[in-house]
């Protein structure tokens, strides 16, 4: 096979993960990151695109000559990028945006499941001119909690576990007045809350055939023992000792490829990464939500697993192979540990200098998320997330340690992050 240029788009941790793997691959030709980040920068070439603007991405791929374009974040597929690009002729890892209603809106979600007999919680959906209804559904609700979602995208902050009739309320009142949230609430879910043990499970799919990659289980909450504000992910580790192989057998039987037949069934055969966020309950596993794409800090913790050529694996999706390969997948251990600005995820610094990353061994990969390069170049952070660590081990306790000896290497001013992360997993282990 010819070298092959390849696009992606994005410039978060994720992408440098991607970036970092796409880059190994022998079939690589040029690798261009938009817009990327100082990690990626040393792993192909970042360029300053407006990938919002998909004829300005497809002109760019046409003049070079690119062959294949990975997208990491949702807004993207969900806005078309795929699509577009496709009718150019552009090659295009990732759903349609179609198919990327599973994670773009969740009302479509739950609709397909419930039509297919997929496991989830039970629900209601409010248009916008039902909110009246909406509000008489919540009085006269006495099942707490309940879970309240807006139905489209809203970078995280869209889902609100209520304990009381006041606390969904005052949610409702939040999704119609916000004007960061009241765009993804035009139609909003309220749902059954389940209980249990949350995992995400990730699947490859190239639109009739699904193979389960890895399972992770992030940290969501800013404060250790889950405690404190929801932030895009303070952390993971993968695999998840909560599943075992009958779990994942399970649920690729119940979940994944009745998926995979429904979107095929409705005409929207999927096409990408399919994240599972389950709820391990005392019923089995059921969708919380469907996103579209790799988590982060999930894909920072299950790329380097891959063993498989990664541009091969995403080349074969997309031209409908999958079912012709196999995967090889690293049977050990990875933990990530993000270091955050002080304040995240509310006020917070920038530009504080970074040090100590030279000091790591080798085996320990860090994966860039908010930083930037000084005219003297110094690297310097520049969001509420900066920095991933990750260190593999050959079990759950020797990756955790290693990733936590890398972290208090590195230092930079209003430094913050969790010191627990993965030990829900060693209790667990311990408890076996």
């Amino acid at each position: 096979m010819e070298s092959l240029n390849v696009l992606l788009i994005g410039g978060g941790g994720r992408e440098h993960a991607l970036a970092w793997s796409l880059s190994k691959s022998p079939l690589l030709g040029n690798l261009y990151i938009a817009p990327g980040n100082p990690g990626t920068a040393s792993l192909g070439e970042n360029v300053s695109l407006d990938i919002n603007d998909f004829e300005e991405v497809a002109e760019f791929c046409d003049a070079n000559d690119i062959q294949l374009v990975v997208v990491g974040p949702e807004q993207p597929l969900v806005d078309g990028i795929t699509d577009y690009l496709e009718d150019e002729g552009i090659k295009v890892f990732g759903p349609s945006k179609n198919a990327a209603q599973l994670e773009g809106s969740k009302s479509f979600a739950k609709a397909i499941m419930e039509e297919y007999d997929i496991p989830t919680a039970s629900y209601t959906t409010f248009n916008r001119h039902e909110w009246s209804l909406a509000e008489e559904y919540i009085n006269q609700n006495d099942i707490y909690p309940l879970v309240i979602k807006a139905d489209g995208l809203a970078a995280g902050k869209g889902v609100f576990v209520c304990d009381n009739r006041d606390e969904a309320m005052e949610a409702l009142t939040m999704m119609n007045d916000d004007v960061n949230l009241s765009s993804a609430s035009y139609r909003i879910v309220i749902e059954e809350f389940l209980t249990g043990e949350e995992v995400s499970v990730f699947a490859i799919c190239d639109g009739e055939t699904a193979r389960i990659i890895m399972h992770a289980q992030d940290h969501k909450r800013i404060g250790e023992g889950d405690k404190g504000l929801n932030t895009g992910g303070m952390g993971a580790y993968a695999p998840a000792p909560l599943l075992g192989q009958d779990d994942l057998n399970h649920i690729d039987e119940t979940i994944i490829k009745p998926m995979m037949a429904a979107m095929i069934e409705e005409g929207l055969p999927y096409k990408g990464i399919l994240y599972c966020g389950l709820m391990m309950t005392d019923q089995g596993p059921k969708v919380v939500e469907f996103n579209c794409r790799f988590g982060d800090p999930e894909c920072q913790v299950m790329v380097p697993a891959i063993k498989s050529d990664l541009l091969e694996l995403l080349m074969t999706c997309v031209n409908g192979k999958l079912s012709y390969v196999n995967l090889d997948i690293d049977t050990g251990f990875y933990t990530g540990v993000v270091m955050a600005s002080k304040g995240y995820p509310l006020v917070y610094e920038k530009g504080k200098k970074i040090d100590g990353i030279d000091k790591l061994s080798h085996d320990i990969l860090v994966f860039h998320s908010g930083t930037y390069r000084s005219d003297t170049g110094d690297l310097l952070t520049n969001g509420g997330r900066v920095l991933c660590i990750v260190g593999r081990g050959d079990t759950l306790g020797e990756s955790i340690s290693k990733t936590y000896a890398a972290v208090e290497k590195i230092s930079f001013e209003n430094a913050y992050y969790r010191r627990d992360i993965g030990a829900k997993g060693l209790r667990r282990i311990e408890q076996a």
